[in-house]
């Protein structure tokens, strides 16, 4: 599958400059999740795009995850030698920040992160302008169990507050 090919190759590219963050804390400067939310974000937007998806950071774009996340995942899981069939933890954390840097760029405010917690790329916050706070990585995970609980839907509550 073409298609498949080409999310790799992103995920190859994306390794070289996204290294994990455990491996990181052994240099001299590690890097810290702040960083690493934009980073995979655009990273997951490349992947998406190259796979046919209209993934441009405007608002409907998250139209554009759901999609891809109803095509490749089925009954709670991802399909079998599908684009979430492998690497999924860092492919759920990518398609969460995704999501959440397209509410940031449209709402203004800040991502919430602690590096000290072991568990920070699940619990990663977004603070967004008009005073929500919410939990993209967390809702991805949610997407990808439930085809009920639809990230647009999600998108729009978080604009209304």
């Amino acid at each position: 599958m073409i298609t498949r090919r080409f999310f790799g190759l992103f995920a190859t590219v994306a390794a070289a400059f996204l290294p994990s963050r455990a491996a990181s804390q052994t240099t001299n400067a590690p890097r810290r999740l702040q960083d690493d939310i934009p980073v995979a974000a655009r990273w997951i937007s490349n992947a998406l795009r190259s796979s046919g998806y209209g993934a441009d950071f405007t608002p409907k774009s998250i139209a554009e995850v759901e999609r891809f996340s109803h095509e490749q995942t089925k009954d709670g899981e991802p399909i079998s030698g599908g684009l979430m069939s492998q690497d999924l933890g860092s492919r759920l954390f990518a398609l969460g920040s995704y999501c959440g840097e397209v509410l940031r760029k449209e709402l203004g405010e800040h991502w919430l992160t602690n590096d000290n917690d072991p568990e920070g790329e699940i619990n990663a916050a977004l603070k967004v302008g008009n005073g929500v706070t919410c939990w993209p990585m967390q809702r991805v995970m949610k997407r990808l169990r439930s085809s009920e609980d639809d990230l647009v839907h999600w998108a729009e509550g978080i604009r209304r507050g």
